[in-house]
C-alpha cells in the first residue's frame, strides 16, 4: 500500500505497520521489524510505528486459558525468557534498524525489568540517530491482562519533538481513560500513536474521536495473528487452531484531525499504511477546538500529573540489602 502525493511540501508521510510477530520469538521478531521499517523508510516514511507489544508478540492466552495452570503457566515462561530489557540486545537491534533507515521508530514491546521478573506492556521510542528517546508503559492493564502486566506510572506520559511534530501515545483501552488523553493533549501532542489489541468495530470510531477530540493526527496500528502461527513448541497445547482461528485480525487506521480516515482500516491481512501529515493543518483545527488550550476553561477545571516513576517492583528487595549493609556498617 503506497503512500498518496499530495505536492505539499510540507507533509510528512507516515507509516503504521499491521504485520504478524514470530508469536514469542524476539530474534525472529526483530528480523521482521527490521525488513518492515527498511521497507516503510524506502516508501518516504519518517515515522514508522508497530502494534502492541509486538516484539514478540501478543499474551492472547489470557483470555482463553485458567490462570496459574498449564498451559498459561508454560506461556508466560517463554514470555518471559523472550520479552526486551530496556537498554539490552534487543533495543540495540531496533535502534540499529531506525538509524539505518533514519526514521522516528514506535514499537510495542513486553518489557521486562532487568533485574526482575515483571513485565510491562510498554511503547519504545526510537530516533533518526538511533537514540531511545522515551519508553511508556500502559498505565492499566485490561482485565486478564493483569495476570501478565505491572502497572506503568507518569513517567512515560509525555511527547516527544520531532521535525514534523510532537508524538506521543496510549496503548489500547487507556486511551478510554479520559486523563491520561488529557495529559497528552495539555502537552500539544499532534501525532498520537494507538496501538492496540482491539479488532471490535467501536475501535475505528474510537480512534476517530480521538482525533477529533484532540484536533490531532491517529495512528491506530493493530498486529495479525492466528492460531496457525503459534509454534508446536510454545507449550500451548491445544489452546490454538488452525489459520481460522483468529486472535486479531488488524483493524489499523490512520485519522486525521478533524476526524476522517486518511488510511485504512484493514483487516485480516498484513500490510503497511501510510498518509501524509501536516501539523499546519493541526493548527488550522484547533483554530476551531483546542481541548486544552482556548477551549478548556483552566479557572474551572485542573490536571494534575504525577510524573514521577513509581517504586520498581524489585526495590523491597533492594532496599533489604541497604539495610542489611547499613547494620552491619554500625557494628550491631
Amino acid at each position: 500500500m503506497t503512500p498518496g502525493a499530495t505536492g505539499n511540501a510540507a507533509a510528512t508521510i507516515v507509516a503504521a505497520v499491521q504485520a504478524t510477530p514470530a508469536f514469542l520469538d524476539r530474534e525472529a521478531t526483530l528480523v521482521r521489524v527490521d525488513a518492515l521499517v527498511q521497507e516503510a523508510a524506502a516508501a518516504g516514511a519518517q515515522l514508522v510505528v508497530f502494534p502492541e507489544t509486538f516484539v514478540p508478540g501478543y499474551p492472547d492466552w489470557v483470555w482463553r486459558s485458567v490462570p496459574w495452570a498449564a498451559p498459561s503457566s508454560h506461556l508466560h515462561q517463554r514470555l518471559l525468557d523472550q520479552a526486551v530489557t530496556v537498554p539490552g540486545p534487543a533495543t540495540d537491534a531496533m535502534r540499529a534498524s531506525a538509524a539505518k533507515a533514519r526514521v522516528y521508530l514506535a514499537v510495542g514491546i513486553n518489557e521486562r525489568e532487568p533485574h526482575g521478573s515483571t513485565i510491562y506492556n510498554s511503547i519504545l521510542f526510537i530516533d533518526p540517530d538511533g537514540e531511545i528517546i522515551g519508553v511508556h508503559r500502559k498505565l492499566m492493564p485490561t482485565g486478564a491482562e493483569r495476570l501478565v502486566w505491572g502497572q506503568g506510572d507518569g513517567s512515560g506520559l509525555l511527547v516527544f519533538d520531532t521535525p514534523f511534530g510532537r508524538v506521543g501515545g496510549l496503548i489500547c483501552w487507556e486511551n478510554y481513560m479520559p486523563l491520561a488523553r488529557a495529559a497528552l493533549y495539555a502537552q500539544g501532542i499532534d501525532l498520537y500513536l494507538a496501538p492496540t489489541w482491539d479488532n471490535s468495530d467501536v475501535w475505528v470510531p474510537t480512534l476517530r474521536h480521538i482525533a477529533r477530540e484532540g484536533r490531532c493526527y491517529v495512528l491506530g496500528v493493530n498486529s495479525v495473528l492466528r492460531g496457525s502461527d503459534v509454534p508446536p513448541d510454545a507449550g500451548a497445547g491445544d489452546l490454538y487452531g488452525d489459520e481460522t482461528d483468529w486472535m486479531s485480525r488488524g483493524n489499523t487506521a490512520i485519522v486525521g484531525p478533524d476526524g476522517r480516515i486518511l488510511a485504512g482500516p484493514i483487516s485480516e491481512e498484513t500490510g503497511i499504511l501510510y498518509a501524509e501529515v501536516d501539523c499546519g493543518n493541526v493548527a488550522r483545527q484547533r483554530m476551531q477546538f483546542d481541548a486544552c488550550g482556548h477551549y478548556s476553561r483552566p479557572d474551572v477545571f485542573t490536571l494534575t500529573v504525577d510524573r514521577g516513576a513509581g517504586p520498581s517492583p524489585s526495590a523491597p528487595a533492594a532496599l533489604a540489602d541497604v539495610g542489611a549493609g547499613s547494620s552491619s556498617g554500625n557494628g550491631s
